[in-house]
């Protein structure tokens, strides 16, 4: 058996579609050729550069390695990875079916294999380093050998999905064959260094630290905040409004939860009873573990009373706002702006 990360998109745009529909597409726009009557890699070599003309031979060998991967390689039972980029979450799956070729599809989802999903919401900082960096490569489609990254990965679901680090996983050396185009792969490094940040921020703001970490970022938004003290909050762990002494609009209810598991209904639904009683005009839930589908359900419908924040946007919204965070803030998130080279695109 094998490993596999498949990505839905160079920016998770497919994401939705490849949970809802249980499958793994091969998302290159314009490829409605039938592939797997292809014999050779050379000749899906060929029909590359006829649909994609002009392209450099090193992006054509580039994407027929991927793409032979998928057609050829994938085999019912091996399992695959799915890295977030909406949620920045983990999602695992067992390849259930073989290569399949719908012309009937829309553009770019003519190939697929059935996927069973395992779990679809482990964070990130569930997994160890190294495996992180294995399913940030800049790749749509590799296969994952590196430290023995499949077995761990099945431990780890063998144990219920609990974090690699608190099970304290030993990384073996690498052992046998290694995937060469995963050697090649460079990591994302944005992404690499998003995950330093959530890490640090899990470890220097837990509990009560993850709703002060949320109330200086509104005040450096501009929001005159109340913080609740630690311990039993009433459903508020923040009250923010704008304006002279924060007596102008909106005026915010703000929920906190620093857990790694992902949030349900009940906590939304709690949080729009309790803007009710303190008058608030919006509400703020932020869950460092994210939120269940039946939260995401909701998100259209309560638009212009709620905002979700999930680790991406938290982290987001802070590095929007670092240089006007108090000065205590920073001291226990140093951080600084680095600048390093785009990485180049692996579809079209």
């Amino acid at each position: 058996m094998t490993l596999w990360m498949n990505r839905a998109g160079r920016h998770g745009e497919y994401e939705h579609r490849f949970l809802e529909d249980g499958r793994i597409y091969l998302t290159w726009n314009g490829l409605c050729h039938d592939l797997g009557k292809l014999s050779s890699k050379g000749g899906l070599s060929e029909l590359l550069r006829q649909v994609y003309p002009g392209s450099p031979n090193a992006r054509i060998w580039n994407y027929t390695g991927q793409i032979w991967r998928f057609v050829k390689e994938m085999q019912p039972g091996d399992w695959v990875v799915l890295p977030g980029k909406m949620k920045k979450v983990i999602c695992v799956g067992e390849i259930t079916g073989p290569y399949v070729f719908d012309p009937k599809e829309n553009d770019p989802y003519y190939h697929h294999h059935t996927v069973k999903w395992l779990t679809t919401d482990i964070p990130r900082l569930s997994f160890d380093q190294d495996l992180l960096y294995s399913f940030g490569a800049f790749k749509t489609v590799c296969c994952v050998h590196r430290n023995n990254a499949e077995q761990r990965v099945r431990d780890m679901a063998a144990a219920g999905w609990k974090p690699m680090t608190a099970r304290k996983v030993t990384v073996p050396a690498t052992e046998g064959k290694v995937d060469s185009e995963e050697e090649e792969s460079a990591p994302d490094l944005e992404e690499a260094g998003r995950d330093q940040i959530a890490e640090l921020i899990q470890a220097k703001f837990k509990g009560h630290g993850m709703a002060r970490l949320v109330d200086a970022i509104l005040q450096a938004q501009g929001y005159t905040t109340r913080l609740s003290p630690e311990g039993p909050d009433k459903g508020v762990d923040i009250l923010a409004g704008t304006g002279p002494m924060g007596f102008g609009q909106p005026r915010l209810c703000v929920q906190v939860k620093s857990g790694d598991s992902p949030l349900d209904r009940p906590t939304l639904d709690q949080l729009i009873g309790t803007m009710q009683n303190v008058q608030a005009d919006q509400g703020l839930l932020v869950s460092w573990g994210g939120f269940k589908v039946t939260v995401d359900r909701e998100i259209a419908s309560q638009f212009f009373r709620v905002r979700l924040w999930d680790q991406a946007e938290l982290i987001e919204h802070l590095l929007e706002n670092y240089e006007k965070l108090d000065d205590d803030v920073r001291a226990e998130l140093p951080l600084k702006r680095i600048w390093t080279v785009a990485a180049q695109d692996e579809e079209d």
